[in-house]
């Protein structure tokens, strides 16, 4: 230790490491997912991949919403590709009519998520 290095007692070093991880925490809950969108931007037979959850208009007028975590390996799903979503993690690949597996490792579809329609805006959680 030199000359002008100052000591950390036990109590400084826990103090800030508490407050660190305090911050770090606060940060990562204080804002919540953006999960809402104006119906008119939901494109008929394809989709749009939100922060959590993907919101689908498979057929004019006919919405449908499924969690965004990938059930492979929990990845987020941010690929659309028509009538179809892919995790670029490991290149599963599901319809956004049912949510259904059309290839890749995942063996299980996509979870469904609770949407909301509030006059034009569509908002959904995961279930």
């Amino acid at each position: 230790m030199t000359e002008s290095a100052l000591p950390c007692s036990r109590r400084t070093f826990l103090l800030g490491t508490a407050t660190t991880f305090a911050g770090a925490f606060l940060a990562a809950c204080g804002t919540s997912p953006n999960n809402e969108v104006a119906a008119t931007d939901v494109p008929v037979g394809s989709a749009v991949a939100l922060e959590t959850v993907i919101i689908a208009q498979p057929t004019a007028g006919h919405y449908v919403a499924y969690s965004a975590t990938c059930p492979h390996a929990g990845s987020r799903i941010t690929k659309v590709d028509g009538d179809t979503v892919q995790c670029l993690n490991h290149n599963s690949v599901f319809k956004i009519s049912d949510g259904s597996v059309v290839s890749g490792p995942a063996q299980t579809g996509l979870k469904a998520a609770t949407l909301t329609q509030n006059g034009d805006t569509l908002s959904a959680t995961e279930s």
